[in-house]
């Protein structure tokens, strides 16, 4: 992937690793748009970051996703990277458990991107080369048992990104997946911005876009920290992480 001179719609992007690659991608020289549903945080990013444009999405609203694909290849006839990184995380007790909240996980951390990909993909495969990232997790490897139905979205979307990238081989678009491990932002509550075991998002984000630098990039890109998880099963040692990742909560 080239890091500069391209035009880049990053969903989830106003706030935790949205927001770092934002301002990351951004500095390198490249036009941002940032999305999301919430105004006031698009704002404060857009404020922060002279330059970085904003747009407004409901990831789950198939009809709002339609409607927004035209609008940005309207905006922006030049869009060329998308990274797919909107997704919440609900803890769960499967023993009581409240459907509502599974539904909106699926509906916004899977089913939102398989949407919007599909509305924009005719606009990247115009373009003379193309990128489209999705944002998974380690817990895509190694489940959370608290946050079950999270767990399951980012597997899914791993194997997802693997069949998109099998069926793009000839095209001029490449499809890469960032997988994070555990990272200092809001995405499990407020109390796990500033938890010593989770790696800093500064960190998180300078080692990514080291990794994305790199000629030819790689199509998964691992930092050092989420490797324990993403090799575990092929290290042998599936059972000790699953145990390490569910002990810590």
């Amino acid at each position: 992937m080239n890091t500069s001179g391209n035009t880049i719609l990053i969903t989830g992007g106003g706030s935790g690793i949205g927001r770092g690659l934002a301002e990351a991608l951004h500095a390198l020289g490249n036009q941002v748009i940032i999305a999301g549903r919430r105004k006031s945080v698009l704002d404060e990013t857009t404020t922060a970051n002279p330059g970085i444009k904003s747009a407004a999405l409901n990831i789950e609203d198939p009809d709002a996703i339609k409607a927004f694909a035209a609008q940005i290849g309207k905006n922006y006839p030049s869009l060329n990277v998308v990274v797919h990184n909107a997704g919440i995380m609900r803890p769960e007790d499967l023993k009581s458990p409240n459907p509502a909240d599974a539904e909106a996980i699926i509906t916004t951390n899977l089913l939102g991107p398989i949407r919007l990909n599909a509305a924009l993909l005719p606009l990247l495969l115009k373009q003379t080369h193309a990128t489209i990232m999705t944002v998974s997790s380690g817990l895509a490897y190694v489940p959370l048992a608290l946050t079950p139905t999270y767990s399951a979205t980012k597997a899914a979307l791993h194997s997802w990104t693997q069949s998109l990238r099998h069926q793009l081989k000839d095209t001029n678009v490449e499809v890469l997946e960032i997988i994070p491990p555990y990272v200092q932002t809001e995405l499990g509550g407020e109390r796990q911005v500033s938890d010593p075991r989770a790696m800093p998002l500064k960190d998180f984000i300078a080692e990514t876009i080291d990794i994305l630098k790199i000629q030819p990039t790689p199509p998964e890109i691992c930092v050092k920290n989420v490797l324990f998880l993403s090799r575990a099963a092929e290290n042998g040692k599936y059972d000790e992480a699953f145990n390490a990742v569910n002990s810590m909560f």
